[in-house]
């Protein structure tokens, strides 16, 4: 069992529970419950791409969207724009898809092989400006770490 008591723990703790010889669902659940871990999170997951859309992968938390095109959202931006995104408040993105009214702030970390999006890591947090560079950093250097899962 891992415990993570910092976000300095998080790097650590993915290295330690990922096995490329396992099924990519197996490792990304991990994952997600070693991402749940951050403070001030209330869902945290992974939406996988295919072609246009992006569909619920692994997660933790309340029932999630299953389907986002790329053309939508926080997280089809960052898939079509092969870029992350802090989004210090939902409700002032346009385009925002509201798969919970309890979220508040939003942070999306592209998985990229080949120059070719993969999925993304989702993360949302019921307060206001919950993300900053210190997450934005953690999480690129996780999609680092699960690429070698694609």
């Amino acid at each position: 069992m891992f415990y993570i008591v910092s976000m300095n723990n998080i790097i650590p703790s993915l290295k330690a529970i990922i096995d490329p010889s396992l099924p990519l669902m197996a490792n990304l659940s991990n994952a997600s419950a070693v991402l749940n871990m951050m403070e001030d999170i209330n869902w945290c997951g992974f939406y996988l791409k295919d072609g246009e859309n992006l569909y619920l992968g692994p997660f933790q938390g309340d029932v999630a969207c299953t389907t986002i095109n790329i053309n939508r959202g926080v997280c089809g931006y960052a898939a079509r724009n092969k870029t992350a995104i802090i989004v210090p408040d939902v409700n002032k993105f346009d385009g925002h898809i509201a798969c919970s009214s309890l979220s508040k702030s939003e942070i999306v970390v592209p998985i990229i092989v080949d120059n070719e999006v993969k999925a993304v890591i989702d993360i949302d947090a019921p307060i206001f400006d919950r993300f900053h560079d210190e997450e934005l950093d953690i999480l690129n250097q996780a999609a680092d770490i699960l690429k070698e899962l694609f």
